[in-house]
């Protein structure tokens, strides 16, 4: 029976909490079931929490909504609040513009000043802080109907009014819906704003919000740097052509004057100038060429072998002269713009490897941040890609440099030197690209410190100053000085003839008078080692120790070859007299020949 009655009273707690429940009249779970063991009763309790809240929501929604717009801040005010708590529904009232004005009104429309004004505003709100100008607004509106809630898009700036304003803020899907459908009917919403002037001031706030996004200058666009310098190499190959044509052209009429004149620009004017060349005596062209030149101009024209040519043709060459002079004229304009975009876009690039070189590095690759991904290797032989492949292919050596080939520090050195300079000028570019590309100031002193660095390495391998391997490692090796001995040799001319410079009976003298002292001397020699003989013998005896002994053999070994030497003296000395008695009856023999002749003559 107990079991009984708990079910029943189980059943009948159980239907209350359903129709509670059902009603929007939950009561706790208590009254619903003294015991407190009914699951229905807390489910009814929860029902009228929920519906709480619901009626709480409704509350709120006599109430302001802000509205933001590249123009200004709007302030509308709702109309109709029983539409909002339809959240499906509620963009279908506002497919018109009246239907949009039966649910919310303009109360007040703050415009603002100019793009920067707006750019400000919208920074602060990106940031989630309260401008000026907003802050101004809440002020003066919000603020004297402090009662009535404000509905906002941000709920991060809500917070941020509500703390500093005391303001209670609204931020829900409903907001979301509303807001949207502002945004939809926005030219039929706010009077006195024409359509034009909201699309203008919103493409304006749009690229300058974005600018200041990335942080992003107007000044540091490098596709004006790669437009400029493909410019210039396409104006250097048309001065060229111009050039070579106008040469050719009017060196028919007057040949004389492209060799006298080396310049283009100074030859294009003198025949701007000069025109036929029968006018050259009566032209001024002091302010062209030097007084020299000039003179050797006029000297030239008097006797010129060009053809005589129609004063037709003279006006195409003086019409394609004036084209040169504008080209070239441009030219050194575009090249100062050029310099003056590179110092501001990259300038320790710039003060790297100039501003040439710098340049169609960044054209290079596309863009200055492009190039600053780009690793030091890369930056090297960047421009030389055609022969890389071409060395990895036949497997031979890579290439050292590329475009950073025509830098000024890589032309100063030897050619021994030419692929250490560009590979440690290529790690430091990187490192100025990068600073360049990503650093918030533009200033050029990292590029300046880093050159120095270099020149003093450039100074170092130049002069051959390599460290010591071991030891303290700091101190340079020691080089020997180079000083340069050269020997003066003196021209023989006696060796010019083949003819004897003296008569045959002279040789003979002179060959006597050599061979008497030669005898003499080897006389003498012989004398000598005969005496230094019983000398040595007696050195020989008193000397009996080790040492003396050495030098005992030292002095024999000294003897001996000098007694050698003179022997062989001796032997020349005997060799040559046979041959001077031979030479002597010679000559005897042609005398009597000479007197037999002179009888036979007489006779």
């Amino acid at each position: 029976t107990c079991l009984w009655k708990r079910k029943r009273s189980f059943f009948k707690c159980a239907r209350s909490a359903q129709s509670q429940f059902v009603q929007g009249k939950g009561g706790s779970s208590a009254t619903a079931c003294e015991r407190g063991s009914c699951v229905f009763g807390q489910a009814a309790g929860l029902g009228r929490l929920q519906s709480n809240r619901v009626k709480k929501n409704t509350n709120f929604f006599k109430m302001l909504v802000l509205f933001e717009t590249a123009a200004g801040y709007a302030i509308f005010k709702v109309l109709d609040e029983q539409k909002l708590q339809e959240v499906d529904s509620l963009w279908k009232e506002f497919e018109t513009p009246e239907k949009a004005n039966k649910i919310v009104k303009l109360k007040h429309f703050e415009k603002f000043q100019d793009t920067t004004e707006a750019l400000a505003a919208a920074t602060a709100m990106v940031e989630g802080k309260i401008g000026k100008s907003l802050k101004k607004v809440l002020k003066k509106v919000v603020a004297k109907e402090a009662h009535e809630q404000l509905a906002i898009s941000d709920a991060k700036l809500g917070g941020v009014i509500k703390d500093k304003l005391n303001l209670s803020c609204v931020h829900s899907p409903a907001v979301f819906e509303l807001m949207r459908g502002i945004r939809n009917q926005m030219e039929g919403l706010i009077t006195g704003l024409p359509p034009r002037e909201i699309s203008a001031m919103s493409l304006g706030l749009a690229h300058s919000l974005s600018r200041y996004k990335l942080k992003f200058s107007p000044d540091k666009v490098d596709t004006m740097i790669v437009q400029a310098i493909s410019l210039l190499d396409d104006l250097d190959k048309e001065l060229n052509n111009y050039i070579m044509r106008c040469r050719e052209w009017y060196g028919w009429h007057f040949p004389e004057l492209g060799k006298i004149v080396t310049d283009n620009l100074a030859y294009c004017k003198s025949v701007r100038k000069i025109g036929d060349r029968t006018n050259v005596a009566t032209s001024d062209l002091s302010e062209i060429l030097p007084e020299e030149v000039e003179a050797e101009v006029k000297l030239a024209a008097e006797i010129s072998m060009g053809t005589e040519v129609s004063e037709q043709d003279i006006g195409n060459i003086m019409h394609l002269c004036d084209q040169v002079i504008e080209i070239t004229e441009y030219r050194s304009q575009l090249y100062d713009y050029l310099k003056n975009r590179m110092m501001a876009i990259a300038p320790n690039l710039t003060v790297m490897v100039g501003e040439l070189v710098g340049a169609r590095l960044i054209a290079h690759a596309g863009s200055l941040l492009n190039l600053a991904k780009h690793p030091a290797s890369t930056v090297q032989i960047l421009g030389a890609e055609k022969a890389l492949f071409r060395a990895l292919k036949t497997r031979r050596d890579t290439p050292k440099y590329g475009l950073i080939y025509h830098a000024s520090l890589v032309g100063q050195t030897t050619a021994k030197n030419k692929g250490k300079i560009s590979r440690m000028l290529a790690a430091k570019a990187a490192l100025a690209i990068r600073y360049d590309a990503l650093a918030e100031d533009g200033n050029a002193q990292m590029g300046v410190e880093n050159r120095a660095k270099l020149e003093v390495r450039l100074r170092h391998l130049e002069e051959k100053g390599i460290r010591r391997i071991s030891g303290t490692g700091k101190a340079m090796a020691k080089a020997d000085k180079y000083q340069h001995k050269s020997d003066v040799k003196v021209y023989d001319p006696s060796g010019d003839s083949t003819l004897p410079s003296s008569s045959r009976k002279r040789k003979f003298e002179e060959v006597e008078e050599e061979a008497k002292p030669a005898e003499v001397k080897a006389k003498k020699v012989k004398k000598e080692t005969v005496a230094k003989e019983p000398e040595a013998a007696a050195a020989a005896e008193t000397e009996e120790t080790p040492k003396k002994k050495k030098k005992k053999k030292k002095q024999q070994q000294a003897e001996e070859a000098a007694a050698a030497a003179a022997a062989e003296e001796a032997m020349e000395a005997e060799e040559e007299a046979p041959v001077v008695q031979a030479a002597e009856e010679t000559t005897e023999k042609k005398k009597k020949k000479k007197k037999k002749a002179k009888e036979v003559e007489e006779d």
